[in-house]
């Protein structure tokens, strides 16, 4: 088939006729930065007279644009599995998601498409979208059979992605979808872990999309986590062009990149652990990072504390936040400031009534994926009645916080915990339970609003 092979010098200019301008707002009216940061306490009201934890979220809130066309332009690799397992219903259902996908981008997009099997094979190498000609033809050409070298295709289809990632206009995106396991090449989550650590240093994030119940969702879930992209677990094909086009939603509205939190916190604050998300804590600072922030999209970090004692009455300073990123609109480096403190009482009353029960209810569910994980690790080793108690247990802590403060969204997640503790003591995970394990803590500590497809 014909095939375009451009040097990444002439692929740069490939498109710059179809670049779009950024948007610039004027002197009198300028545009909000595009990402709003906000920190909150579950606690912001202590009681005073002894050593108290707490827990503060920082949200980064991403502004939505002020119209479409201001968006950059997207590198886009799709990398579709093409096994014998993905005959039939499957791999047309995955052929008309990417084509749909194709359709809803724009002339200065790149696109490229990369098929494997046994063997790994380029049917777009990396061009500008324009017209689209011939794209929709090369997803159609596509015919499953063989095998499944998966951690060859992620790396092809990245090497396209490369060949637009010194231009720093792009936003760089691959999504891989795949319905078996991988028998050719690296095989194991710890191999995919390293190769996504490797591409969130490039830029690149990759979104995973795990088809049936053969895929290994270990696997696919350490790839998208360490390269901050999204994980689903896709029980029916019929599922993939509503995926696809909610992923490619996202890609089409990314308002910051290269995002990095920082946090300081003054004497008598000591930060104990980020809940969910990965961060790094050192002294008395910590920090974490994301590849992309989309428009409308809300992110947040949990980070546990423990906070000194203090008279009633006064106020003290907790945490200074301090956020890093580019406005992908506007291309210009970005720092935004927050601060959060808390005050003590002497009524404990008070300090149960001013509670943050939305902060508390973020803070369950992590809690509760973090159990969870811990889970699937103890029914692998066939101490699922282990595994029942030490969710129980654990389970106990977001049951006193439910009955403190009267969280009524705390109390409804410690019912759903027990319940799921007995059916594991009771039946374990099976796969498909335990692919929904996997997908839905992953999307519960990205902490980002984006459900699981599996229960579709």
């Amino acid at each position: 088939m014909k095939t375009f092979l451009l040097s990444r010098f002439t692929a740069a200019l490939a498109c710059a006729s179809f670049l779009v301008p950024a948007f610039v707002s004027s002197a009198k009216n300028p545009a909000p930065e595009a990402v709003e940061l906000r920190s909150e306490l579950d606690r912001p009201l202590l009681p005073s007279g002894g050593t108290e934890r707490a827990v503060i979220r920082v949200s980064l809130d991403g502004i939505r644009l002020p119209r479409p066309q201001t968006r950059p332009p997207v590198n886009l690799a799709l990398v579709i599995d093409r096994s014998g397992s993905m005959g039939g219903d499957k791999i047309e259902k995955a052929k008309a998601a990417a084509i749909e996908a194709v359709r809803r981008l724009s002339p200065d997009d790149v696109f490229s498409l990369v098929a494997y099997n046994n063997e790994v094979e380029t049917l777009v190498p990396s061009r500008c979208v324009g017209n689209g000609a011939g794209l929709e033809a090369a997803i159609q050409s596509i015919l499953a059979g063989g095998g499944t070298a998966l951690y060859g295709e992620v790396t092809q289809g990245a090497a396209e992605l490369r060949k637009y990632t010194e231009d720093r206009r792009y936003v760089h995106r691959l999504i891989l979808l795949s319905d078996g396991l991988a028998n050719v090449g690296p095989s194991s989550p710890q191999d995919l872990a390293r190769l996504g650590s490797s591409l969130i240093q490039e830029g690149i994030s990759v979104t995973t999309i795990g088809v049936g119940l053969d895929f290994n969702e270990d696997l696919m879930t350490q790839l998208a986590q360490k390269s901050d992209g999204n994980t689903y677990f896709v029980a029916s094909s019929r599922d993939l062009v509503g995926i696809f086009n909610a992923e490619l939603g996202d890609v089409l509205n990314i308002v910051a990149r290269s995002v990095v939190l920082t946090l300081e916190f003054p004497e008598g604050v000591r930060p104990l652990a980020f809940v969910g998300r990965e961060g790094t804590i050192r002294g008395q600072g910590a920090e974490f990072t994301l590849n992309q922030l989309y428009g409308g999209q809300e992110k947040f970090a949990l980070i546990e504390v423990e906070i000194a004692s203090a008279a009633a009455g006064t106020e003290r300073e907790v945490a200074r936040a301090r956020l890093t990123f580019e406005d992908a609109v506007a291309g210009r480096a970005v720092t935004v400031k927050a601060a959060g403190a808390v005050r003590y009482t002497a009524s404990e009353k008070e300090a149960v009534k001013a509670a943050n029960r939305s902060v508390q209810v973020d803070y369950a569910r992590n809690v509760t994926a973090m159990i969870k994980d811990d889970v699937v690790i103890l029914v692998d080793a066939q101490r699922k009645e282990e595994a029942a108690r030490q969710f129980l247990a654990r389970n106990r802590e977001l049951e006193k916080m439910a009955t403190t403060y009267g969280n009524a969204e705390v109390k409804s997640v410690v019912s759903a915990n027990v319940a799921e503790a007995e059916r594991i003591a009771r039946d374990g995970l099976d796969n498909a339970a335990r692919k929904t394990y996997r997908a839905e803590n992953a999307q519960v500590k990205s902490q980002q609003a984006v459900g699981s497809a599996s229960s579709k």
